[in-house]
């Protein structure tokens, strides 16, 4: 019999939880608005609470988050962008209310779990999934394992070449004008004063987002070389029309460098995430899995 998962996506904008097997055994959803850490967990405890016989937990938390499970720190949220949340106990906290098998990763690493089991990477040890929306993530899973070292990667952060005339200073607090800062949905926002769905899609703002994610691309093909790259979030998720805007700039920024003939034909190697706004809840579902065979 399949085990049965209560699993928490953890987003810096709401919480989706799901109790679960897999997609085609969704029991119940629930999505709660992250707002502080206190009435955050004390509604999902809430929700733990009144649902019975599962199995495992898994928590894919956005981050950083510390998952080294030999760390004093192990299971919390460390050092922030959303306000409040720096230095908060989630899977203590939970695993302590839940009382089973718990397990804790970034929500990215979660979604491209979720990904490669159920969804647009199914088949391959070796993917990514990007996430745009509230900040900008990357989960890398390599020989089915998500990559991981002192933490999980941060990706969302690195420093970009920038759209030749563009000296937008970026919205990060941390970076300024990194990928997030630069392509996130508040960036979008931010710069443009409406809410990226809102937005027409002649609108020059996408030029700026897709040439960023599409130089966050190639330093995946050239550092992580997964097999596919699955995109998924708010901003993914709304504006299919950026799909072919990041692949066009993608190939160009490459040029014919390595072997680059590998992500050819590139409509198969830049993809929509499958499982669409499930890829994190349901991610968080296989992080409850892989607890009960740890």
């Amino acid at each position: 019999m399949t085990p049965l998962i209560a699993g928490i996506e953890l987003g810096g904008t709401k919480c989706n939880l799901i109790l679960a097997s897999g997609p085609e055994d969704i029991r119940e959803q629930v999505r709660i608005p992250t707002t502080t850490p206190e009435e955050t967990l004390g509604q999902i405890e809430a929700v733990l609470d009144r649902w019975s016989g599962y199995d495992a937990l898994g928590i894919a938390s956005f981050g950083p988050v510390s998952i080294d499970p030999q760390a004093a720190d192990y299971g919390y949220i460390t050092a922030t962008t959303k306000a409040g949340w720096s230095n908060t106990d989630v899977a203590g906290r939970l695993t302590a209310r839940a009382g089973v098998p718990t397990g804790f990763n970034s929500d990215v690493a979660g979604a491209a779990l979720g990904e490669g089991r159920w969804g647009a990477a199914q088949g391959l040890a070796d993917h990514a999934y990007i996430t745009v929306g509230t900040g900008v993530g990357v989960g890398l899973v390599m020989r089915g394992e998500p990559t991981n070292g002192m933490t999980h990667p941060e990706l969302g952060h690195v420093r970009t070449t920038r759209l030749a005339g563009d000296d937008w200073a970026g919205i990060c607090s941390f970076h300024g004008a990194c990928v997030e800062g630069l392509a996130s949905g508040p960036a979008i926002q931010a710069r443009t004063g409406v809410r990226a769905p809102d937005l027409p899609l002649d609108h020059p703002i996408w030029d700026t987002v897709a040439h960023t994610l599409a130089q966050l691309l190639h330093t995946l093909v050239l550092t992580g070389i997964p097999r596919r790259i699955v995109m998924g979030g708010g901003v993914m998720t709304g504006m299919p029309h950026l799909f072919p805007m990041i692949r066009e700039r993608l190939v160009a920024s490459l040029g014919d460098y390595g072997a680059t003939g590998l992500i050819a034909p590139v409509d198969a190697f830049v993809v929509p995430a499958a499982l669409g706004n499930d890829a994190g809840p349901l991610g968080a579902v296989v992080l409850g899995l892989r607890a009960l065979t740890r």
